[in-house]
């Protein structure tokens, strides 16, 4: 049997949480009562009064206590908000977003751990956000040996005034110069609305695809949980992005890697109708086509035919994230999944950004993407998603999905077939996602489970026609844990630290 709180044991003890229970004394002494007691190093940049308590103890909490740490200040009474915020900005604060990727992913993760969370069952909720808090922990500690990088104060002397602001952020960030980069992100967080600064952040996060696309996911992953902890902490999260935007390590000689400039000259060039394009359903698998042999370059010129050719935006997205799942059920590994990652960055993004060039470079950036993941899976097997045939399942629906996830261990093609029968006998993808979303909790052992079924469920949901949603869930099937895949023991020490702070 699994370890697994009940429902009712979880709703009893929730009421114990308001009950102001004491901490234990080894947990008060790296626990500050007053954001005045705290010590921040004199190379970091301080945070608000009311998160920075929480930051401390996280940043001092040692990574095997840090689980129970956690359980035991929400039975005090801190929110769960307030771990989001702390844990986020400590990541902010302790790990350098460059390159973005790698230890960073301790920061990258966290929106998708909390997504993930919030759709799960209430008693295990809280379990994605412990995993995050292990993985900073280990980031942190992996920093600390790498150079110990902290974002640093603001030199607020050279703060621009407010009127220039967005010339000099514009000016730094087409010029890679992340000093004035940093000082302008100051005055336009101090000055600005939200949708504003982030407009201008928008179009330089998908302008590289450096390290495999993780500019654009910072971006969205950077404003979503900043939607979740509050505006109020966007300085210090928008000058980590900044500064990782303007990473160059990777490439070296290359402003950019990918056909950006290329890009912005055919966005220049969309019929003022391409917002509102005609639903064709067969555009998108012709898309798919072009995408297994287009180059980077010529990607975004395919796509422009279709834009011209009056397809709905809808329809060009169904055809790019079956491209990219396809690569994922050609060779599953972590160029295939940053594949479906990426690209769901950009789809975010092109729904989150107003400016309309912007949105146009979006959708282009998407396929020269794609065709750049595919020039790098090398030698991957010939396969094609929308030829997919559903393959024998149990008529038992638990069954049917049992047989699913036992199969993914042996062969993920077929395992997508039988997803595809599943589905096509009645069964509904939110039944596969719970199931997903269980294997992730028991099996989960890396930040690319959790940024990939929050990324791949997701783009699931906003498939234009219900084809293209059956084939991006049976496509999900290429990077999810088996349910033969051992469980994961951090997993299992998370649920034991829930359980037992809740006794």
């Amino acid at each position: 049997m699994r370890d697994s709180l009940t429902r009712r044991h979880f709703l009893q003890t929730s009421a114990v949480l308001g009950l102001g229970v004491g901490l234990p004394a080894d947990v008060w002494a790296i626990t500050p009562d007053q954001p005045e007691e705290l010590t921040v190093r004199p190379d970091a940049v301080c945070l608000r009064p009311e998160i920075e308590p929480v930051v401390s103890w996280i940043e001092d909490t040692p990574r095997d206590r840090i689980l129970e740490v956690a359980v035991a200040h929400l039975k005090r009474g801190l929110s769960y908000r307030q771990l989001l915020a702390g844990l986020f900005l400590a990541g902010i604060r302790n790990i350098q977003p460059r390159p973005v990727g790698f230890k960073f992913h301790a920061v990258l993760v966290i929106h998708s751990a909390h997504v993930l969370g919030q759709s799960a069952a209430q008693d295990e909720r809280l379990l994605p956000l412990l995993f995050a808090l292990d993985t900073f922990k280990a980031s942190q500690a992996a920093d600390v040996k790498e150079g110990d990088w902290a974002l640093g104060p603001v030199l607020e002397g050279q703060v621009p005034p407010a009127w220039l602001a967005k010339d000099q952020f514009i000016a730094a960030m087409e010029s890679w110069d992340a000093d004035a980069a940093d000082l302008a992100t100051v005055a336009l967080c101090r000055s600005y609305g939200a949708a504003e600064v982030m407009e201008l952040f928008w179009r330089f996060a998908i302008r590289d695809q450096r390290n495999i696309g993780h500019k654009a996911i910072f971006a969205a992953q950077a404003w979503r949980t900043l939607q979740a902890i509050g505006w109020q902490h966007a300085e210090p999260v928008l000058r980590s992005l900044a500064f990782g935007l303007l990473d160059r390590q990777g490439a070296p000689g290359f402003d950019v890697v990918g056909p950006y400039r290329e890009n912005v000259d055919l966005a220049e060039q969309f019929p003022g109708s391409w917002i509102t394009g005609v639903e064709d359903r067969a555009a998108s698998d012709h898309l798919l086509a072009d995408l297994r042999q287009a180059s980077s370059r010529a990607a975004g010129a395919y796509l422009q035919e279709y834009v011209n050719g009056g397809i709905h935006p809808a329809g060009i997205w169904d055809g790019l994230l079956k491209a990219a799942n396809e690569l994922l059920l050609r060779k599953t590994g972590i160029i295939s999944l940053h594949a479906v990652t990426a690209v769901n960055a950009l789809h975010y993004i092109f729904g989150a950004a107003a400016d309309e060039q912007t949105r146009r470079l979006a959708l282009l950036q998407a396929a020269s993407w794609i065709a750049l993941f595919r020039e790098a899976l090398g030698d991957a097997p010939a396969w094609h998603l929308n030829e997919l045939e559903p393959s024998p399942i149990p008529r038992s629906a638990d069954e049917a999905v049992a047989d699913i996830f036992a199969t993914i261990g042996v062969n993920r093609r077929d395992a997508a077939g039988k997803t595809l029968a599943f589905l096509a006998q009645g069964g509904s993808n939110e039944t596969l996602f719970a199931a997903a979303r269980r294997m992730i909790f028991l099996k989960g052992t890396d930040s690319h489970d959790f940024k990939f079924g929050a990324a791949a469920w997701e783009e699931s949901l906003l498939a234009s026609t219900p084809r293209t949603r059956s084939l991006l869930t049976a496509g999900m099937m290429g990077y999810l844990p088996a349910s033969t895949t051992a469980d994961s023991p951090l997993m299992n020490r998370a649920r034991e630290a829930v359980a037992n702070g809740l006794k």
